[in-house]
């Protein structure tokens, strides 16, 4: 029997009754940007009120050294530092299910307004319920992501879903969905605004251990699930028919799929707040970096964790300058030129006459 040509260089995984076929670049690249994410989140821990060295970093975290060190290191900065790497690789995840199941680059919960409901979701709940611990706030957030999902679905559904009308739906939920945001502050105590206000800029700086915890465990079960996934996702990029043939049950998969998608944001929102463009971006930089044929899961998870520590990482050099800015502003007017420049490429490749 002749051997495939996959066009690049692959290896396998055998277990006793099945093999999987990874490709190399693949393993490489995204080994890489995790490793650049944890430096870039240990280098972080340095910068704060309280200076300190990359040798006193090191130190602390091996639990020795002065125990002033070791409180600011293990109690107040490492719970942010482990945040940017989770945070940015579950946003990672949730963009390359979205785009996946588009079919198209702009299909990312950001832009189809699935973040915006979970933010929805928590201003309600902190302005109007006075609540605030973590579980209440993830658990109104998943609803509102999922709720907004099946209102974007409902209005965007003509005999099907289209990507691109899909996306468009998702920009006028958005817009829709900020104004009650809006009103909803407008009318709140100035206290509570405030509060709003800093938690809608994305930040996750506030993030302690007795949050991040939870979150850890529940991104650790989305991970799993859009791992056991994965395989029915990439037959979906080819066509419900093609997805049936193999068989795929796609009334059970794409369902299950959109609810991960949803919780990867929504979790995310419940500690931080919208952290926008993490997850618009990363899958197609992970997609050029790794040349697969398709949205890659791991690989988009890599390059998110590296984005969101490396934002995270230039939002406290500025702070170390001039003022404190919020992580998701950077990712926000970073993620909005990379928008930019990917309407403009849609529109000449709708345009076009091929297309």
């Amino acid at each position: 029997m002749s051997r495939v040509d996959f066009g690049y260089r692959t290896g396998s995984l055998r277990a006793r009754h099945a093999s999987v076929r990874v490709p190399a670049r693949l393993v490489v690249v995204s080994g890489v940007l995790l490793l650049l994410a944890a430096a870039l989140s240990t280098i972080a821990v340095r910068f704060g009120d309280y200076p300190l060295t990359l040798s006193e970093v090191l130190t602390a975290a091996r639990g020795a050294g002065d125990e002033f060190h070791r409180l600011v290191v293990l109690e107040w900065r490492a719970p942010i530092a482990v945040a940017a790497v989770a945070f940015g690789a579950v946003l990672g995840v949730g963009g390359a299910i979205f785009q996946s199941l588009t079919r198209n680059p702009l299909g990312s919960p950001d832009v189809i307004g699935f973040d915006a409901g979970s933010y929805t979701a928590v201003v309600v709940m902190i302005l109007l319920v006075n609540a605030r611990d973590y579980w209440t706030l993830a658990s109104a957030s998943l609803a509102g992501g999922m709720l907004t999902a099946v209102v974007v679905y409902a209005l965007a559904w003509r005999r099907g879903t289209q990507g691109f009308r899909l996306i468009i739906v998702g920009i006028g939920v958005t817009a829709m969905l900020g104004s009650v945001n809006a009103y909803l502050i407008t009318r709140a105590d100035v206290e509570d605004a405030m509060v709003v206000g800093f938690w809608g800029a994305g930040s996750i700086s506030r993030v302690s251990w007795t949050s991040m915890v939870p979150a850890l465990m529940a991104i650790t079960v989305l991970l799993v699930a859009a791992a056991m996934l994965s395989p029915a996702l990439h037959r979906l990029e080819l066509g419900d028919d093609t997805a049936i043939t193999h068989g795929t049950r796609i009334g059970l998969v794409r369902p299950a799929l959109i609810v991960v998608g949803v919780a990867t944001t929504a979790l995310v929102t419940a500690a931080a707040g919208p952290i926008g463009f993490i997850a618009l971006v990363a899958p197609q930089l992970a997609r050029r970096l790794t040349r697969s044929a398709g949205v890659s899961l791991v690989g988009a998870a890599a390059m998110g964790a590296a984005l969101l520590s490396a934002a995270h990482l230039l939002s406290l050099v500025i702070a170390s300058v001039y003022r404190t800015v919020p992580v998701g502003l950077i990712t926000v007017s970073l993620g909005g030129i990379y928008l930019i420049w990917l309407l403009i490429r849609e529109a000449r490749r709708n345009a076009s006459p091929g297309a």
